[in-house]
């Protein structure tokens, strides 16, 4: 089944139970002309196969990288699924919550979703009550809340992974996006993306998006990294843990601008590098950099590095994040 609202203006979103999925966004651009502006697949067989790399969906229960795949919580040692060579990436390969099917409860302008992920599952501790709700506003927001309580001390980090193209998905390279972000550092990484604990001023560096610049100026110099282009976390300046805008892309040929706001530390800038042709929606293929991710966040291996923002979760108490995607 799938769910829809529709604000004044005509954009659309569209959802799925299985990971609580965003599967079509549609957008005004600079004349009116809507636009599904998220990857995506036609049917559900779609988001099954191996040819979907975490479209739209809602990533965790450890969104991004864990080292080894281990963390250490309360003295007691966890082993997670390794399933991005020797680390753990996204919740795990098997009952990630991008792999479940959630309660829905339509709204009047959105969807909520709901999950308990059961103590052990992907080996992660405590009974995890999921929250996730979507609402459409009339000012072209897509807010997204979670929230999520546990009965027993654990590690949560959630996101959402939609892959934007403001062009409209399946329009081709998204290197001529013009990006801005607030963020004067990144967290540094090794060869396997796996931060060091060191925080990197951006200055004179192709990560520096504090003045709005396309995604395609710099990026020949990251092609040849094992990132093989922008996958990176970035630290968001001046964090307090409330809603602020802490990003923008424009597509100049459409006009579309998407703004990003959060009330989380981080965000991974992600330019689909792994995107390899699969057939999407209406037959439409996804080469390697045809889309952008926004992906809010705590940071990367974060139950393994003391110095960043605490991603532990306690029984008696709520995580919160709110993202939202809003178009101009």
């Amino acid at each position: 089944m799938q769910y829809t609202a529709t604000n004044r203006h005509g954009m659309t979103a569209k959802w799925i139970a299985r990971g609580a999925t965003l599967t079509e966004l549609h957008v005004p651009d600079r004349e009116g002309q809507l636009a599904d502006v998220v990857l995506g697949f036609d049917n559900l067989a779609g988001y099954e196969s191996g040819d979907n790399q975490h479209f739209g969906c809602t990533t965790g229960r450890y969104a991004n990288r864990i080292k080894a795949g281990k963390f250490t919580l309360d003295g007691v040692d966890y082993q997670l699924a390794t399933n991005q060579g020797p680390n753990h990436l996204h919740g795990g390969s098997e009952r990630g919550l991008d792999k479940v099917t959630w309660d829905a409860e339509p709204l009047e302008n959105g969807v909520r979703f709901t999950y308990r992920s059961p103590d052990g599952e992907e080996n992660f501790p405590g009974n995890l009550d999921v929250e996730v709700t979507y609402t459409l506003d009339d000012e072209n927001g897509l807010r997204i809340a979670y929230q999520a309580t546990t009965d027993k001390p654990t590690i949560i980090n959630l996101t959402n992974h939609s892959y934007f193209n403001l062009a409209g998905h399946g329009s081709g390279s998204v290197l001529d996006h013009e990006v801005w972000i607030d963020a004067d550092r990144t967290t540094f990484v090794d060869d396997e993306a796996i931060p060091t604990g060191e925080l990197v001023d951006v200055t004179g560096t192709p990560f520096d998006f504090r003045k709005r610049q396309r995604l395609g100026d710099r990026i020949g110099e990251l092609t040849s990294t094992p990132a093989g282009g922008y996958d990176h976390n970035y630290v968001v300046n001046d964090f307090s843990g409330t809603l602020k805008k802490i990003a923008e892309v424009v597509d100049p040929h459409s006009g579309r601008m998407m703004e990003v706001a959060t009330d989380q530390p981080g965000v991974q800038l992600y330019t689909g590098n792994g995107l390899r042709g699969q057939v999407g929606k209406n037959g439409q293929t996804y080469a390697s950099q045809s889309a952008v991710c926004f992906e809010t966040q705590h940071f990367p291996d974060s139950p393994n590095q003391p110095n960043f923002p605490t991603t532990v979760l306690r029984p008696g108490e709520t995580y919160r994040h709110v993202c939202v995607y809003a178009f101009r």
